[in-house]
């Protein structure tokens, strides 16, 4: 099985990346390939520079890596209740090659923050707009106060009941 992850993020630090490659790699048997949004870098969507540009070749490029995948593993950050803008950015230039950006794959999609709230609001403005963009969200996970439920040294959820809930949704994939 193949499996995308990626961070709604831009940063070179970011916690969701961090949680999305823990829960990518505790698929079992797993070939898991890791996005990095830096990678796929755009101007800001206007229908003015579409007309000029046209479609984007990084979007497109965007676009093929998830349809080599078999399954989605998604963690989105939440800037001021919503997606990043290097997420959303992308996601507005694939959407006008693609209408259905995830391809109908199935997704564990997943949010944090060094909040209490684990980025719950993009979380749940994610979960009722990707399916019209052709998510199959399987599964949500909301990890919340990342740096105090999260080992960044070694790469894993600390806190044993919100790990255990993890690997139980996994495991009911």
């Amino acid at each position: 099985m193949k499996i995308i992850a990626f961070a709604g993020s831009n940063s070179q630090h970011s916690i969701n990346k961090k949680l999305a490659t823990y829960a990518a790699s505790l698929f079992e048997n797993a070939d898991v390939e890791v996005l990095d949004l830096n990678d796929f870098q755009m101007p800001l969507f206007s229908v003015d520079k579409e007309v000029v540009i046209g479609q984007h070749p990084l979007a497109q490029a965007f676009l093929d890596k998830i349809a080599t995948a078999d399954f989605l593993v998604v963690s989105l950050a939440e800037n001021n209740s919503n997606y990043s803008v290097a997420f959303k950015n992308l996601y507005d230039w694939c959407s006008r090659i693609n209408g259905k950006v995830f391809q109908e794959k199935p997704m564990l999609l997943m949010a944090t923050s060094p909040g209490g709230r684990g980025g719950a609001s993009v979380l749940e403005i994610a979960k009722n707009a990707f399916p019209r963009y052709g998510a199959d969200v399987k599964a949500t996970f909301s990890l919340p106060s990342f740096n105090d439920n999260f080992d960044v040294e070694k790469g894993m959820i600390s806190n044993i009941e919100l790990d255990n809930q993890l690997k139980e949704i996994i495991k009911g994939l």
